[in-house]
């Protein structure tokens, strides 16, 4: 991701999500299924596309609240169909109602969604790479392939890359407890 320490930088959109938000871990269960849903959404599509429709999809999907969302039915769909401030496709709407219900499940076997992501960091002893977390993901939830699996890791500090290491966002990632940089 050499390339957006380069570039994103005094933008006005990527600067503060880079500096701010991109690989730092989260635990509040509402950012990380709206990094989830952005991620998902942005298939097919720039991240500055997603950064400039992020307040229409908070405003769309009630504030990314999970429990909210898990309850959708035929007419939420068609309200998130008809809004032109976001995304309007019916796989990614279903996939975002689909993993709010997962994520709901996540609750009783792990406590919440970031201790779902805590409990995997590591597989048989060692930490978990990409090609696991892939596994893992299509496994749990829908729509999350290789890409949007990995970005969504990677944003949250799951998976190294989010900054170069000559980054001066790098040491605060780590600092801030990014899971790639903690000891085995």
């Amino acid at each position: 991701m050499s390339g957006y320490c380069d570039s994103a930088p005094g933008h006005p959109l990527h600067g503060p999500y880079h500096d701010e938000e991109y690989g730092f871990v989260q635990r509040d269960e509402a950012v990380l299924f709206e990094r989830l849903l952005l991620e998902i959404n942005q298939a097919g599509l720039s991240w500055e596309t997603m950064l400039r429709k992020r307040e229409g999809f908070c405003l769309a999907y009630d504030g990314f609240d999970v429990d909210t969302i898990a309850a959708y039915g035929e007419a939420e769909r068609a309200r998130l169909l008809a809004d032109a401030g976001i995304i309007r496709n019916r796989l990614k709407i279903d996939a975002a109602i689909h993993n709010a219900r997962v994520i709901q499940q996540l609750r009783g076997s792990h406590g919440s969604f970031s201790g779902w992501l805590d409990a995997h960091v590591m597989c048989d002893s060692a930490r978990r790479d990409k090609p696991g977390w892939v596994k893992l993901f299509k496994r749990t939830f829908r729509f999350t392939g290789g890409e949007i699996t990995g970005e969504f890791l990677m944003s949250l500090g799951y998976l190294r890359g989010a900054h170069r290491e000559d980054c001066p966002v790098f040491e605060r990632t780590v600092a801030a407890g990014a899971p790639w940089s903690l000891p085995t």
